[in-house]
């Protein structure tokens, strides 16, 4: 009998593929577009024994699934392509010890950063540490490289990457299921090796020796994921990951049918690449950002004195996402065709739509009390999560990565002597703050650190960590007390404030600006969308007293999404929380509670 995951999700797919090869530890840390992949994993697990955890930061998670692997239980970790840069210290040292059981890195790229501050292609790094990587076009493809992928680890004893995009990570297919090739398990053995895990340089020169073996071989390794399609003529196009598919519908589009060279595992099979260097006398090599195939290719058409001809970047663009019409043009340019795009639905144009922060986000409030403490000429460093959409309100003026904005703010700190305010989430702050912090105040730096405490990292979904005091799989654990953590990290100003309490913040933020040295101020109000599932929103709504209304639009210059301007008066509409923050907002008093002062 089939048995079919239905409509799955790609990180689905690759979930159900990590159990169904018998992992037994996966870690990670969120980060779009990978974070459902452990999120799967906590559902669909059931009674299997597995540890899941969301780590503090993608170099612990990375850490902790090593140990795992070398004691003989199968581990994977899950992050976003600039998570693996976090993760890259163990990571390129790990080639050279090698693995244990069987270990899998899933790192999600975003090709057209839609949800990132970089597009940064994980080929590059799997080339660099000298390890395989698989990357999939399709979920159903994400969901058997997954499911091979530990024992694949174990055959070349090296991590395997597995590479999915945005468009696989977040497309749906069903998927048909293969069964269980192991029971995934927690219980393992370590067995010490010092000569192959203990990585001083005696060791570490002849462990480099045998990955460069390691890595040779893979180059001759059969894997079901490469593949050459015989066509038609004396062309050839060689593809790999979702590009791949996009190839596929422009060459039905136009009719033509070249050779196609579909990679799915790097390094690249090099006889694949001769089978089609023998066939075709012209390549075109479609992948999205760096041109990876395309290299591989040239290279090993000089080594062999092939003499056609390759085109690649820039008739491909080395930026962005690709698609089918894109995909189509270049291909019709490179077989000199013309053509008109197949018809598509015409749909009207739609408003631009930014993101902006919820209505009753406890980030605006504090935002708006910051640069009511701070001033216009103060500085605002910020990092990555929700709250980076502070920067419409002035409030955010650089987010370089996770946990930069204390180190950043030190560095200006130390060289203007303006007043310096950075902004950092309570996850972030867990993830690579906290050094940040040490460092600050070990190295004299005068600035305020706002926590952005919202109880959650909201920006992937919701996801807890360790101040939140739950774990992944929803478990009561021990709450991490940030206001203890910065007094023990040597801050000599530490403060909590509710950011709804519009006043009694200033003050606070005010206080902390005048100290002199690093003061960190907590700012702790649970997200609104939480709140809001559990029922915690308060019971309050709030309206406009029009009369008393003098149009001067500062609520609307607070941002809340529920206020509306028509007719010279501010409205406030369904989108209302209850936050009451507008109402500390308007100068004039014309923002009431509904039927205050009313019978």
């Amino acid at each position: 009998m089939r048995r079919l995951l239905i409509y799955a999700l790609g990180n689905e797919a690759i979930a159900r593929g990590l159990l169904d090869a018998g992992v037994g530890v996966i870690t990670g840390y969120p980060g779009t577009p990978s974070t459902e992949v452990l999120e799967s994993v906590v559902r669909l697990k059931g009674d299997a024994d597995v540890h899941v955890e969301w780590s503090v930061n993608e170099k612990v998670a990375l850490e902790v699934a090593v140990g795992a692997s070398w004691s003989g239980v199968r581990s994977a970790i899950t992050m976003k392509h600039v998570g693996l840069n976090v993760a890259s210290d163990p990571f390129m040292t790990l080639a050279y010890t090698g693995v244990g059981a069987g270990m899998v890195i899933v790192v999600a790229d975003d090709p057209g950063c839609h949800s990132s501050q970089n597009e940064q292609d994980t080929r590059r790094y799997a080339a660099f540490a000298k390890v395989p990587c698989l990357e999939p076009s399709t979920p159903k493809e994400a969901y058997e490289m997954a499911r091979q992928a530990p024992l694949l680890s174990e055959e070349c004893h090296l991590p395997v990457i597995l590479r999915p995009t945005t468009r696989v990570s977040h497309a749906k297919s069903d998927i048909e299921l293969l069964g269980r090739l192991k029971e995934p398990t927690t219980r393992g053995h370590f067995e010490r090796s010092p000569l192959t895990r203990v990585m001083v340089p005696a060791h570490a020169r002849p462990a480099h020796a045998v990955l460069e073996e390691r890595y040779a071989h893979l180059e001759d390794m059969e894997v079901p994921w490469t593949w050459l399609e015989r066509g038609e003529g004396r062309v050839g196009i060689a593809t790999g990951g979702v590009a791949y598919t996009y190839v596929r519908e422009a060459c039905e589009r136009l009719g033509v049918k070249p050779h196609i060279l579909k990679v799915g595992m790097y390094p690249i099979h090099s006889k694949k690449v001769l089978e089609l260097l023998s066939s075709a006398e012209r390549v075109l090599v479609v992948e999205e950002l760096e041109p990876v195939i395309e290299e591989h290719i040239r290279a090993t058409a000089q080594r062999v004195g092939w003499e056609g001809e390759i085109v690649g970047k820039p008739l491909i663009p080395i930026t962005g996402e690709l698609n089918v019409d894109i995909v189509e043009d270049a291909v019709a340019s490179f077989l000199g065709l013309e053509h008109a795009h197949a018809e598509t639905l015409s749909l009207p144009e739609l408003p631009p739509r930014p993101p902006i922060m919820c209505a009753g986000c406890g980030h605006r409030a504090t935002f708006y009390e910051i640069r009511k403490a701070f001033g216009k000429d103060a500085i605002f460093p910020s990092d990555i999560g929700c709250y980076t959409l502070g920067v419409s309100m002035g409030a955010v003026d650089t987010t370089l990565c996770m946990g930069a904005s204390i180190t950043v703010a030190s560095g200006i700190a130390h060289t203007d002597r303006r007043s310096v305010c950075c902004t950092i989430g309570d996850s972030t702050f867990v993830h690579t703050g906290i050094p940040g912090l040490i460092n600050a105040v070990y190295n004299g730096a005068r600035l305020t650190v706002v926590v952005m405490d919202n109880r959650t990292t909201a920006m992937t979904g919701h996801q807890p960590h360790p101040a939140v005091g739950i774990t992944a799989t929803n478990e009561p654990t021990f709450c991490l007390d940030l206001a203890e953590i910065a007094r023990a990290c040597g801050a000599t100003f530490v403060a909590e404030i509710d950011p709804y309490d519009v006043q009694g913040s200033i003050d606070t933020l005010k206080a902390a600006r005048e100290h002199d040295g690093v003061s960190v101020v907590i700012a702790r109000r649970e997200c609104v969308i939480l709140a809001r599932r559990r029922g915690a929103l308060p019971s309050r709504r709030f309206e406009v007293d029009t009369e008393a209304c003098r149009g001067c639009r500062q609520c609307i210059e607070f941002g809340c999404p529920a206020i509306e301007f028509a007719e010279d008066s501010a409205h406030i509409g369904e989108l209302c929380t209850g936050c009451g923050v507008c109402a500390q907002v308007c100068p004039f008093g014309a923002i009431v509670a509904k039927g205050a002062g009313k019978e």
